[in-house]
């Protein structure tokens, strides 16, 4: 592979000193072989600016931290190798999510929020036996799983359309992390207590289908089957139909 000559231009503004405005900064870089824009970051902190903020974890596409707007598309910097992209490369922080500062944001606080909004663990009047093993088939613990496989990175939110103009919209994660409790046979809520939160313009039925969520998805859960179920559940609960 030919070498190139990289040029990044990041969005760059600390919220802590307001009286610089927003600006887009270029830095260029050398490319090397195998080269992820995590890996392109740490180089441009390290050698030209030691003030470039960004977040990472794992750099293995598990912790979700990386996860910003690369030309336009919302992805995570561990997973994009700049051999598949062009020259010039625009990077930006997730919209939506409160900005930390440069290309970093705060994911966290709005999950925290998010969990406790459609109450995000088992209910169950049944008393917990440490001793006692929940066995389940097969079909309904991988369905489970897939579920599960979220790493709450953000990037369906950013790239949601509904999410980027109403605040109080739960996306795609949210929506996600429902099917897995409306699945899961431990979980004794009927889905008319889940229609209370989720059968709202807030919830499903404020979702209009564009499917942009699915589309930028880095771990590759399939958001557009997880949206219709939900999508159908709370449309029989808000119709009182029992049918499964």
């Amino acid at each position: 592979m030919a070498e190139r000559l990289l040029t990044f231009s990041i969005f760059r503004y600390d919220p802590d000193t307001p009286e610089i405005p927003p600006r887009m900064q270029e830095f260029q870089l050398e490319e090397t072989m195998g080269m992820s824009l995590f890996i392109a970051l740490n180089r441009l902190r390290e050698e030209q600016d030691p003030s470039l903020k960004f977040d990472f974890v794992c750099r293995a596409a598990i912790c979700g931290s990386c996860a910003m707007l690369i030309n336009g598309r919302p992805n995570l910097a561990c997973r994009s190798l700049t051999q598949e992209l062009p020259e010039k490369i625009t990077l930006m922080p997730l919209p939506i999510f409160k900005l930390v500062g440069d290309l970093s944001v705060d994911t966290g606080c709005w999950f925290k929020y998010l969990n406790l909004r459609y109450e995000g663990w088992i209910h169950t009047d049944a008393a917990f036996d440490p001793k006692a093993e929940e066995r389940m088939d097969n079909p309904t613990a991988l369905k489970i799983y897939e579920a599960e496989r979220c790493i709450e990175c953000g990037c369906c939110i950013a790239a949601c359309a509904v999410a980027n103009m109403r605040e109080d919209f739960m996306g795609a994660a949210g929506f996600n992390h429902v099917a897995r409790f409306l699945i899961d046979p431990r979980d004794e809520r009927a889905p008319a207590q889940m229609f209370e939160v989720v059968g709202t313009d807030e919830g499903i039925f404020g979702c209009l289908g564009l499917m942009g969520c699915d589309w930028v998805c880095p771990v590759e859960i399939p958001l557009q089957g997880q949206l219709a179920y939900v999508r159908r559940k709370m449309t029989q609960a808000g119709l009182g139909c029992k049918c499964k």
